[in-house]
C-alpha cells in the first residue's frame, strides 16, 4: 500500500491547503484551530524499514526521528510552521524487535 500523495495528489493537497489558508483567512467569523497537523506514514513493513523511511524524511525535513517522545513508541519526525506541524510517524510492529533507526 502507498501512504504517500503521488504527484497529482500533491498538488491537489498543495492546493487545497492554499484554498483553506485564503478562506480562513477571508472569513475571520469562522473558527479555526489553535493548531494544524499533516502527517505522513511510511508503507507497513519492519520496524526498521518503516524507522528508515522516516529517517529519510527527517533529512529531507532538517529534523531528527526518535520515538523518544512517544509513550507508545511511535518513531517520528516532525518540523513546525509556525502553529502547523509536518510530521512522519512510524508506528513499529509490536512483535518485531529492531531497535529504532
Amino acid at each position: 500500500m502507498i501512504y504517500h500523495a503521488n504527484s497529482a495528489e500533491r498538488e491537489r493537497l498543495i492546493a487545497g491547503l492554499r484554498q483553506l489558508a485564503d478562506f480562513l483567512g477571508q472569513n475571520p467569523d469562522v473558527p479555526a484551530p489553535r493548531y494544524a497537523e499533516v502527517i505522513v506514514f511510511p508503507a507497513r513493513g519492519s520496524n526498521a524499514e518503516m524507522f528508515a523511511e522516516v529517517d529519510v524524511v527527517a533529512q529531507q525535513i532538517g529534523a531528527t526521528a526518535s520515538s523518544a517522545d512517544s509513550p507508545a513508541g511511535h518513531y517520528s519526525a516532525a518540523r513546525d510552521f509556525g502553529p502547523v506541524r509536518y510530521r512522519a510517524v512510524a508506528i513499529p510492529n509490536r512483535d518485531d524487535e529492531t531497535s529504532e533507526g
